[in-house]
């Protein structure tokens, strides 16, 4: 195990990755019931289960001290949780110091047009925001109630506020294939990066996924008959890889879990809303942190449980799918911090 008390102290796993990267989920609680995501009678945490935003905060300050640079925070839906400004108030003191090079959200979009100045203001620079479809009718399928109206609007402030924009798009056969060109065009004409994200089986809809799962390898194939797709190097943290449309001029990300490994250089880990840690999204395995953390005024031994927990990081993840051969895992995305 690695010495907990050398200085300088990172979060390196047993097969030499670093993780400078935090996911923090701050609510299991969505306003949306997207059917790739999560059943549509979901029963969600009890509130006294869920850490408060100060532990959260106290959380992510751990991980600072053991060289998480940047940090996005998740839901489920995150704007949903109330007074979650306050946390990125906390945060954006650590962006002018120098402790955190990022603070970023993934959202539905859907309350973006309240928040989207506030956050800018909090030091908020990008944010990810998930759109399969311009469809409104396809909208409503997808996410079973959603009003696509609400997240066009929440993409003006974004804008306004001077906030980059990346769609994220979950690819999967059928309409989603026909719709793709128009979507890379609304994205690419207003300046924002498109990412398409392979589907992985997740939660209580994930052995369903044989039956939807596109291959994203797969599809690039089929867009470079069709567009000019140059490879860039550069990356955003995560596990995109990018391209660049000579057409568009804009950026073209793939995440691809499934069809290619994205594991040998993870740089991530996971906290959920109730202080779960997570090493890797495709393991079921957590460490509770919530009560060790109630329990202790001084943060020595979380952060011990914390650099041991990710030394024992597994190398990749679980997840197959192949025809109607599915392996996954029975947790939401929610509780995974996106």
């Amino acid at each position: 195990m690695p010495d907990s008390n050398s200085p300088g102290k990172s979060l390196k796993d047993r097969f030499g990755r670093t993780a400078t990267y935090l996911r923090l989920s701050v609510t299991d609680r969505c306003d949306l019931r997207c059917t790739y995501c999560m059943t549509e009678n979901m029963t969600f945490l009890p509130r006294k289960d869920l850490l408060s935003l100060e532990e959260l905060y106290r959380l992510t300050t751990i991980c600072m001290e053991h060289g998480v640079r940047k940090i996005r925070l998740t839901g489920g839906e995150p704007l949903v949780r109330k007074n979650v400004i306050s946390l990125f108030e906390n945060l954006n003191r650590h962006l002018k110091n120098g402790d955190l090079d990022e603070v970023t959200l993934t959202t539905n979009g859907s309350l973006l047009s309240r928040y989207a100045k506030r956050l800018a203001e909090c030091g908020v620079r990008r944010v990810n925001v998930s759109l399969d479809t311009l469809s409104a009718d396809r909208y409503r399928t997808i996410t079973r109630w959603g009003n696509i109206n609400r997240v066009f609007a929440g993409l003006d402030a974004a804008r306004d506020a001077g906030l980059h924009i990346k769609l994220n798009a979950v690819a999967q056969k059928g309409a989603f294939e026909h719709e793709l060109f128009d979507l890379i065009r609304f994205a690419h004409d207003r300046d924002m990066d498109l990412t398409l994200i392979e589907e992985m089986p997740l939660g209580g809809v994930a052995s369903q996924r044989g039956r939807s799962f596109l291959s994203l390898a797969d599809l690039r194939k089929r867009l470079e008959d069709h567009w000019t797709l140059e490879p860039l190097t550069e990356s955003t943290g995560g596990p995109a890889k990018y391209v660049r449309l000579q057409e568009t001029g804009g950026k073209l990300g793939f995440i691809t879990p499934m069809s290619c490994d994205f594991c040998s250089d993870c740089n991530r880990i996971r906290l959920s809303c109730t202080g779960e840690l997570y090493t890797c999204m495709g393991q079921e395995g957590g460490l509770s942190l919530r009560d060790q953390l109630r329990q202790s005024d001084g943060n020595e031994k979380v952060a011990e449980l914390v650099r041991e927990k990710v030394f024992l990081k597994p190398r990749g993840h679980d997840f197959h799918i192949d025809g109607g051969s599915v392996n996954g895992i029975s947790r939401a995305m929610s509780t995974l911090g996106g």
